[in-house]
C-alpha cells in the first residue's frame, strides 16, 4: 500500500514537471527564472522598447513577487512608464515604490521621477497644444509638481538630484506667480479692484524674487488708486520704484499720482 502511494506521488511529480517545462507557448517568459526575466526587461528598457520592458517587469513581479529582482522591477517599471508617456501611471508606480521601500538607497530617485512626471504634465496639457500661454492655465499640476520636488529636497537635501530639482522648482514657482498676475489682471479689467489688489498682494508675499512680482506691484498701485486707498498705493509704488526701477509702467504710475 505504501509502495503504491509512493508510485502515485512520483508519477504526479513527473506530470507537474512536464507541465512546468512546457508552459505557455505564447508567453516569452515561460520557463525563465527571475534573473532571466529581469535581463530581458532591462535589455528592452535600454533599447527603448518601453512597452515590452513594462510587460517583462510586470511578469517578473507577478511570478517572483519577493527578492532583489522584484524590487528592481518595481523601481525600473516607474521609469519605463515615464518614458512610455504614461505619466500618471509612472507617478503611481513611483509612489508605490516609495511606500514599499522608504529606506531603499535609491528611493530619492523615485521622488525625483515622480516630480519629473508631474512636471512633464504641466508642459504637455491641452492648452499648450493650441498655443495658450502655460502661465494662464489652471496651475493645479504645477503646484503638484512643485510639492513633489519640495518633498525630495526636504527629505534628501544632499541627493544627486537636488540641484536639478531646485532649478525646476524655481521655474514652477515663477510660472505660478505669473498665473496669479494673470488672474489679478482679469479682475482689474472687470473692475473688481479689491480682488485684483489682493491677488497682487498674494504674489508679493508668497513669490518674492519671482519676475512677476513687479507686475503685481504695478497692479496693486492701480487697484488701490481705483478704490481710493492712496497710502497703500504709495507704499506699493515705493516698493516698485526701489526694487524694479526698470519696470515699463513705473514712469506712468509716478506721473499719474
Amino acid at each position: 500500500m505504501n509502495l503504491r502511494l509512493l508510485l502515485i506521488l512520483i508519477t504526479s511529480m513527473f506530470i507537474l514537471s512536464g507541465c512546468a517545462s512546457t508552459g505557455d507557448p505564447d508567453d516569452p517568459t515561460s520557463g525563465l527564472n527571475a534573473a532571466e526575466i529581469y535581463k530581458e526587461a532591462k535589455t528592452s528598457l535600454l533599447d527603448g522598447n518601453y512597452e515590452t520592458a513594462i510587460q517583462f517587469y510586470e511578469k517578473l513581479e507577478s511570478r517572483f513577487p519577493y527578492g532583489n529582482y522584484a524590487t528592481r522591477a518595481q523601481m525600473e517599471i516607474a521609469y519605463a512608464y515615464y518614458k512610455f508617456d504614461e505619466t500618471e501611471t509612472a507617478i503611481l508606480a513611483a509612489e508605490r515604490f516609495i511606500k514599499l521601500h522608504p529606506n531603499h538607497p535609491n528611493v530619492d530617485y523615485l521622488y525625483y521621477l515622480r516630480g519629473l512626471a508631474s512636471f512633464d504634465i504641466t508642459k504637455s496639457s491641452l492648452g499648450e497644444t493650441f498655443g495658450q500661454d502655460k502661465t494662464e492655465r489652471d496651475p493645479k499640476s504645477s503646484r503638484r509638481s512643485f510639492q513633489y520636488f519640495a518633498e525630495l529636497v526636504r527629505k534628501f537635501p544632499k541627493s544627486r538630484y537636488a540641484r536639478d530639482t531646485v532649478q525646476r522648482m524655481t521655474h514652477l514657482r515663477n510660472n505660478l506667480a505669473t498665473y496669479e498676475v494673470h488672474a489679478a489682471k482679469f479682475y482689474f479689467e472687470r473692475d473688481a479692484y479689491i480682488a485684483a489688489a489682493n491677488r497682487g498682494k498674494y504674489v508679493v508675499e508668497n513669490y518674492q524674487r519671482a519676475p512677476a512680482v513687479a507686475d503685481a506691484l504695478a497692479l496693486m498701485v492701480k487697484s488701490y488708486r481705483k478704490i481710493d486707498m492712496p497710502e497703500l498705493a504709495k507704499d506699493a509704488l515705493r516698493i516698485l520704484e526701489v526694487n524694479h526701477p526698470e519696470h515699463p509702467e513705473l514712469t506712468q504710475l509716478k506721473t499719474n499720482k
